[in-house]
């Protein structure tokens, strides 16, 4: 009698605590992929209406980016960039800040990265990428720190300054890689990087994948498991109340996006060192405003930034033989990415189609969708 009622208690006990666990799993990623199944479903319509096969289009996409070895390597060199690009825009979030300078960031790093690539010759692999990298993403991470410093000490927006500041990146890389750093003949492009300054690949893996794969896992370290993290969300949460706990508010700030801005100079150094060889304007367009939609399908989590970017990554790299295979437009794949940023950021209407409460009593607002975990 006491042994059947000791296993109905434990047997009651550990249902609820599966239960509590596949409820928290599934409002972390339910609004997600809720609306990766309907931009999919959305997408079907618009492929059947311009007279396309949508079984075959969408096979023809998975072939492209899983069918092969070179295939996979193919959607992880797509990702990679994504993945820093992702972290970079959820890091701020944390804090309550919106980055949108990522583009910039991502070009500045890129083309420092390269500029020692192709400087720095007779270094040992060992030093010369390692060295590469750093210093592209410090530069990325000394540029995002402007729009902090204005943010802090003039009230200045970041959305604003950032935004600017991508036009100030970009016409500086155009001068200079059409200009003092511009390699001989007609393109405007910097010279090659050294063999040295190379990011590898492993048969068809880039090893810049595993690179941006670890610092999502140091981010997210960093943002649950430090005093650091800790500060950096409180003060994304009420910045009054960080500030009369005895936070720094301001080199929190300031701080944050300094490594907001770390991580998009990463993801063009990356590029540079790993894919391109080179920098070359035009290569890194549109990655630093792909991590905006990266954070968003991820929930600001710097773990989900991983799937969701080998998500628009793998769609990105099997859009090519879906155009060939399927007689689709390649642009098919833009409209899919943009219905996925539209569903997840229309929260109010995923909530209410998987029939799941949102935090918040019904939509999302600024205050309400920044910073979430």
């Amino acid at each position: 009698m006491l042994s059947e009622i000791i296993v109905r208690l434990i047997s009651r006990l550990v249902g609820s605590f599966i239960g509590r666990f596949i409820a928290k799993r599934w409002q972390q990623i339910g609004v997600p992929l809720t609306a990766v199944l309907l931009a999919g479903i959305i997408g079907s319509i618009i492929l059947w209406l311009s007279d396309a096969n949508p079984w075959e289009a969408y096979a023809a996409l998975y072939q492209g980016a899983f069918g092969n070895a070179n295939a996979v390597g193919r959607t992880l060199e797509k990702a990679t960039p994504l993945i820093l690009g992702g972290l970079a825009v959820a890091f701020a979030f944390k804090a309550g800040l919106f980055n949108i300078g990522g583009q910039g960031q991502l070009l500045l790093g890129a083309i420092i990265s390269g500029a020692v690539g192709f400087a720095f010759t007779g270094l040992p692999f060992i030093i010369h990428m390692p060295l590469a990298l750093f210093i592209g993403s410090l530069m990325g991470a000394l540029f995002a720190s402007i729009a902090g410093v204005l943010r802090t000490y003039t009230g200045a927006h970041e959305v604003i300054t950032t935004i600017m500041l991508n036009f100030v990146a970009i016409n500086i890389t155009d001068y200079l890689a059409d200009g003092p750093w511009k390699d001989s003949g007609i393109v405007a492009r910097t010279p090659a990087i050294a063999e040295s300054a190379a990011i590898p690949v492993w048969g068809t893996l880039p090893a810049g994948f595993f690179i941006a794969a670890i610092m999502a896992f140091a981010t997210w370290y960093l943002l649950f498991r430090t005093t650091l993290g800790f500060e950096i969300r409180t003060v994304g949460l009420n910045p009054n109340a960080a500030h009369y706990a005895g936070i720094k508010v301001a080199r929190t700030i300031i701080l944050t996006m300094a490594i907001s801005g770390f991580l998009a100079g990463m993801g063009g150094a990356i590029e540079t060192l790993g894919v391109v060889g080179r920098f070359q304007p035009g290569f890194n367009s549109g990655l630093g405003f792909d991590g905006i939609t990266i954070a968003l399908l991820a929930r600001t989590n710097p773990l989900g930034v991983i799937p969701a970017a080998l998500l628009v990554g793998a769609m990105q790299a099997g859009s090519s033989q879906m155009q060939f295979d399927a007689d689709v437009q390649s642009q098919i794949i833009d409209v899919i990415q943009a219905l996925i940023l539209f569903f997840v950021s229309a929260d109010m209407i995923v909530r209410w189609i998987i029939r799941s409460r949102a935090d918040d009593g019904g939509g999302v607002t600024i205050s309400s969708g920044w910073g979430s975990s």
